[in-house]
């Protein structure tokens, strides 16, 4: 696969309707595309936009190289007149869409492209991969965090997932408020604080515990944190505090009743002088896990395959659809609404603009979508930002950047949005 370009990661159907509707004449014609969710995960009270700065980078590296093209015309995928469009394509449109680490909620335009339909219509498989992926890995970590409070959570789910996926959900998991993560390539790539220190196989290398102990601590110092349950909790932890003393950062628990195991690892090390010593909690927590252990003598929580699997939501059901596009190719021809009226998947025509409405202190009380873009007004906040205009990307942030407006959206959101009971979304979506 080529690494610089991104070209092929779509659908075999984008480029068929690109060649049918540069064969009618129609690809040219300006067009409205719009993402959005028809409904959130059952259950869930609000979601959370992820993957932008993936997107944008994507975008950017969105190209038909010689290679992609001979494997096009290799394989018949389209005609010689498609593979010379492609061969010149750039997006040239713009794109506007919430900010990255925002809330959404049903039918929430978070994103909207505009171009000609054959510009922007080959973007559907690009921009609805990254967003569904990235969207339901940060609305999960949003929860585990609401859940644990101000114990800090560690993204270790690497080893549950596809290795680029891991990467992905490495910075999702951080933007929606993760302390760190297990992941190098997120470090690398985009910052992430990364994190780690040996698993039961070192443990079970050396001829003994107290021998693995001693070695860790050697090499990583006191402040590491011990795995403590790979033969029996009670005599690793005495061992853990003799070698280090109680300057011992912290033990971990993997497994067994956590909460149960937790309060009797506590009294130990209080016990042995050891009261600053943390506990770590790993072994399939997911929010309603981590919920339980509120009130356990729990300092922090690892979180694997719950994270990387989107608790049960592997995927928010984004869809991208037209919903309007001028009546001819001329650029001055103005935009007619188009809508799907499918039983189940239907879609609201026309070119839109959201904001959240905000009552006087300052708490969310609803999305409101509009037909053409509202006026400022006291007690309202703008969310669709520009992306990209002409062609050029506008809107790149960092993840830092993400994670800070999504700890400012969590504390905009009335109380029972961030209720792990089931419900309904925490806000209306009111269509103007």
């Amino acid at each position: 696969m080529n690494q610089d370009s991104s070209g092929l990661l779509t659908d075999h159907y984008e480029l068929t309707m690109l060649q049918g509707a540069l064969s009618s004449g129609a690809a040219g014609r300006r067009s409205v595309f719009e993402m959005f969710g028809r409904r959130l995960p059952e259950g869930r009270r609000y979601g959370v936009v992820s993957g932008t700065g993936r997107f944008l980078d994507l975008l950017e590296r969105f190209r038909f190289s010689s290679a992609e093209l001979d494997f096009l015309s290799d394989h018949g995928v389209v005609d010689e007149a498609t593979l010379e469009w492609l061969s010149a394509y750039r997006f040239t449109g713009d794109i506007w869409g919430y900010g990255e680490g925002e809330a959404y909620f049903p039918g929430s335009p978070i994103m909207v492209v505009e171009a000609s339909f054959a510009e922007a219509v080959i973007l559907e498989t690009l921009a609805l991969s990254v967003f569904n992926h990235d969207s339901a890995i940060a609305s999960a970590a949003s929860r585990m965090v609401v859940a644990a409070g101000e114990r800090p959570i560690i993204e270790m789910g690497s080893r549950r997932t596809h290795e680029r996926s891991a990467t992905a959900a490495a910075r999702a998991a951080y933007l929606a408020g993760f302390a760190s993560t297990s992941n190098l390539e997120a470090g690398r790539s985009f910052g992430v604080p990364t994190g780690g220190t040996a698993a039961h196989a070192f443990t079970l290398l050396h001829d003994n515990e107290r021998h693995a102990f001693e070695t860790q601590l050697a090499t990583m110092g006191r402040q590491t944190t011990l795995l403590v349950d790979t033969f029996d909790v009670h005599r690793a932890v005495g061992t853990a505090v003799e070698l280090a003393g109680p300057e011992l950062g912290a033990v971990r628990i993997d497994s067994g009743d956590l909460g149960t195991t937790a309060a009797k690892v506590r009294e130990q090390l209080d016990g042995l002088g050891a009261r600053e010593t943390r506990i770590v909690v790993t072994g399939d927590l997911d929010e309603y896990a981590i919920q339980a252990l509120a009130v356990a003598p729990v300092n922090g929580y690892g979180v694997g395959t719950a994270l990387v699997t989107g608790s049960g939501a592997p995927t928010v059901s984004l869809v991208y659809k037209l919903v309007a596009r001028a009546r001819g190719t001329a650029p001055d021809a103005p935009l007619e609404p188009v809508a799907k009226r499918s039983i189940g998947k239907p879609s609201r025509g026309g070119r839109k603009w959201a904001l959240r409405r905000l009552d006087g202190r300052g708490t969310a009380v609803s999305e409101e979508v509009y037909p053409h873009e509202p006026p400022e007004a006291k007690g309202t906040r703008p969310l669709l930002r520009p992306l990209v205009a002409g062609g050029e990307v506008v809107g790149r942030e960092s993840v830092h950047q993400a994670r800070q407006r999504h700890r400012e959206t969590l504390a905009e959101l009335p109380e029972e949005a961030l209720r792990m009971s089931r419900g309904d979304a925490a806000l209306p979506t009111v269509f103007h």
